[in-house]
């Protein structure tokens, strides 16, 4: 072979190469987009898709999500219906059936929370009132928004003590904060973390729990719901966000990195991270997997007035559309 026959073999053999080894390789998988509506986005038990996003859970899924926060159940399950979001989280489970029951195209894709530990009722230090027997008529008491967790507990509270106050609708604890120390609302509502600096430093004071409630301590209270069209068409995409977002949950609780994360973000002390983990928001109670006391969510919801009926076990089929792990 002469030098010329040579030079144009190794140019072929490199261009055969570059071909084989880049220009014809596959291109890299593109990464599916969703869209999800979170009420009281900065609440620990709702943070699993931001923190997963920060921390590159959910990419190494092929998934990027799109978070935006809401005031409450009632404007995720509009969003999820209307189909502006695929995922809605942190939905009261009653709200939820309510909605289902009435043709609203969602299912529950995940539990979202177990328990009401994380949800609580204060008033300001100053106030006279100083314990349920205190709370009267003339008081308003506050929730965030229609067929939310709030709601439903607070309905719970009321029967449970008997309370003659006013619900009345406040939106997210930072709004609702404001308005309680303000005087514009006399019982607040919030959800661990909000409020845990106030408590501290001792210018609020709880009042009523949600655990003050026997019948739902171990119920699933929130649940995390899909736009039913958007679970059939993109059922593979549903399926490696759940292994996403299970993944996220266990390294909420095994990694430091997480606390750092949240702490920045909600300019928190570290500690007090760990003590809402500790005393709010066990890891039992984020268990995606399974809905508690099924039954009992839905006479607590027949009592509050958010359902008719119990559900049937068709209708229960067709609602929970939990992957498998």
């Amino acid at each position: 072979m002469n030098h010329m026959s040579i030079r144009r073999a190794i140019i072929l053999a490199g261009a055969l190469a570059l071909a084989l080894g880049g220009g014809l390789a596959a291109p890299a998988q593109a990464q599916d987009k969703l869209k999800l509506a979170i009420g009281q986005i900065n609440a620990w038990a709702n943070q699993a898709p931001t923190l997963g996003m920060k921390a590159g859970i959910f990419q190494k899924h092929g998934i990027v999500l799109e978070n935006f926060g809401t005031q409450g159940a009632g404007e995720t399950i509009q969003a999820v219906v209307s189909g502006s979001a695929d995922i809605g989280i942190g939905v009261g489970t009653p709200g939820a059936m309510r909605a289902f029951v009435k043709g609203a195209p969602i299912r529950i894709l995940a539990a979202g929370y177990t328990g009401v530990e994380d949800i609580y009722w204060f008033v300001p230090t100053n106030s006279p009132i100083k314990s349920v027997k205190d709370v009267t008529a003339a008081h308003t008491v506050a929730y965030s928004t229609s067929g939310s967790t709030s709601d439903s507990v607070l309905k719970a509270l009321i029967a449970h003590y008997g309370l003659k106050a006013k619900p009345t609708k406040t939106g997210g604890p930072p709004p609702t904060l404001t308005m309680t120390m303000s005087g514009q609302i006399d019982i607040g509502w919030s959800v661990a973390p909000f409020g845990l600096k106030e408590l501290q430093a001792k210018t609020i004071r709880p009042i009523m729990r949600g655990s003050d409630i026997p019948s739902m301590r171990h119920q699933t209270v929130r649940v995390e719901i899909v736009n039913a069209n958007a679970l059939k068409e993109r059922h593979d995409v549903m399926v490696r966000f759940m292994k996403a977002y299970r993944e996220t949950v266990d390294w909420m609780y095994s990694s430091p990195e997480a606390v750092k994360l949240y702490s920045e973000s909600m300019k928190m002390a570290p500690e007090l991270v760990e003590l809402q983990k500790k005393e709010f928001n066990p890891k039992s109670a984020m268990n995606p997997d399974k809905l508690s006391d099924v039954d009992l969510v839905m006479k607590d919801a027949i009592d509050g007035k958010f359902l008719d009926a119990p559900l049937t076990k068709e209708q229960l089929a067709e609602l929970i559309q939990i992957p498998p792990r």
